[in-house]
């Protein structure tokens, strides 16, 4: 029975998100459906940046570079400057998803944080990250 009782508060949690007017309401499985992409993308961002920290790690011996010249040393500096935007950029985007999921879980999902209206549902679907309605990121932008 614990089960059911699950399912059934699954289904009143997706109920109460707000959608934008036209849009039908969410269901248990479409809620689902985003918290696994959610959770998918969290695994695998982890998974990106531990291997990016291992091999910057592994890349800071002493010895290397020497006997390399200017330009090589600084293709190295680049590459590296690199890998640590990508790696910056990864951390990022895991927050994004880890408050996504922590926002389905208190029932703030799909509210713009800017102005407090309905996200949308298409949007959230397809940005499942999105923090802000269409409106208000437009808004943001053009700042």
């Amino acid at each position: 029975m614990a089960g059911t009782a699950s399912v059934a508060q699954e289904a009143q949690k997706a109920e109460k998100l707000p959608v934008r007017e036209g849009e039908e309401r969410w269901t248990a499985e479409e809620l689902e459906a985003v918290r696994t992409r959610l959770a998918a993308e969290v695994e695998e961002l982890a998974a990106e940046i531990s291997a990016a920290l291992t091999q910057a790690a592994e890349g800071t011996d002493l010895g290397e570079g020497a006997g390399d010249d200017q330009a090589d040393a600084g293709a190295k500096t680049y590459e590296r400057e690199h890998e640590l935007a990508l790696t910056n950029n990864s951390r990022d985007l895991l927050q994004q998803n880890e408050r996504a999921i922590a926002r389905i879980e208190t029932g703030t999902y799909g509210v713009c944080e800017e102005c407090g209206k309905a996200i949308g549902k298409a949007r959230l679907q397809a940005f499942p990250r999105a923090t802000l309605c269409v409106t208000c990121k437009q808004r943001e932008e053009r700042r």
